[in-house]
């Protein structure tokens, strides 16, 4: 049976005093039922993890005994998604799975052809619904690394100051788009190993508009193809990560 976990923010991640309160005290205490000598494993979303034991529970305050620590090192490839915010519940699938597959930032896009428009108080409602969505999916999956989510934008900002990446990639149904497996070699070939960060843009339904994948281009992004199939854009974006996560992720060969 596997240890349950908890997350402790890095503000409040004291090794030697740690202690669980507010709702992760109350899944500890009033959902799992887990009392005095029981073990938990708490991780601050920075790579530390400690395996601890429960000491005392009292007012709502679960008080930890440290046991074991152990830090877990940056992945091997700073991965970033850029997500064109889908309609519905859907982002928080793509989030969650994002979460799993290590990516290290999420960048939510406002793009023209997105049904979603949010205003500044809806903007702060989700990023903080996402923000629990990343903590719960890393609890789940094992991460002890949290992925940053950064403030909606749209995406003729985001281009504007659009970040340097060794790999910028963006999802393509153009004519001009290339195999995940051919620029991957090709960067292999220029560089002689595998890229450090690496970024990839997934579009709304029906894709970017012209003008922003022109926008892409111009940042240096190389368009890709996911195949023959249009695929849903939270399927795009597992399908994505997943590639990236197994071709810059893995072990050398």
């Amino acid at each position: 049976m596997s240890t349950h976990r908890f997350y402790i923010p890095p503000e409040r991640w004291t090794p030697g005093s740690l202690s669980l309160d507010d709702a992760e005290a109350h899944h500890c205490i009033d959902v799992l039922r887990l009392g005095v000598g029981s073990r938990v494993v708490v991780f601050d979303g920075r790579g530390s993890e400690i395996t601890a034991e429960i000491m005392s529970v009292n007012k709502g305050i679960v008080q930890l005994k440290d046991l074991m620590s152990a830090k877990a090192e940056p992945l091997r490839c700073a991965i970033t998604l850029a997500q064109a915010i889908p309609k519905g519940k859907n982002m928080d699938l793509i989030v969650q799975k994002a979460t799993e597959l290590g990516v290290s930032r999420i960048v939510p896009l406002l793009s023209d052809r997105a049904v979603v428009q949010l205003g500044d108080d809806e903007t702060r409602k989700k990023r903080e619904k996402w923000q629990q969505v990343v903590i719960e999916a890393a609890k789940q999956s094992g991460q002890n690394r949290l992925p940053e989510i950064a403030e909606p934008i749209t995406s003729k900002r985001f281009f504007a100051e659009f970040d340097r990446y060794e790999l910028p990639l963006v999802a393509s149904l153009q004519s001009d788009a290339r195999s995940f497996k051919n620029v991957l070699a090709d960067f292999r070939e220029q560089h002689g190993r595998r890229p450090a960060s690496a970024i990839i843009l997934i579009g709304p339904e029906g894709d970017f508009t012209p003008a922003e994948t022109s926008s892409a281009k111009s940042a240096g992004c190389i368009p890709v193809s996911l195949g023959p199939v249009v695929l849903r854009t939270e399927t795009a974006a597992i399908f994505s990560l997943s590639v990236l996560a197994y071709e810059l992720q893995g072990q050398e060969t």
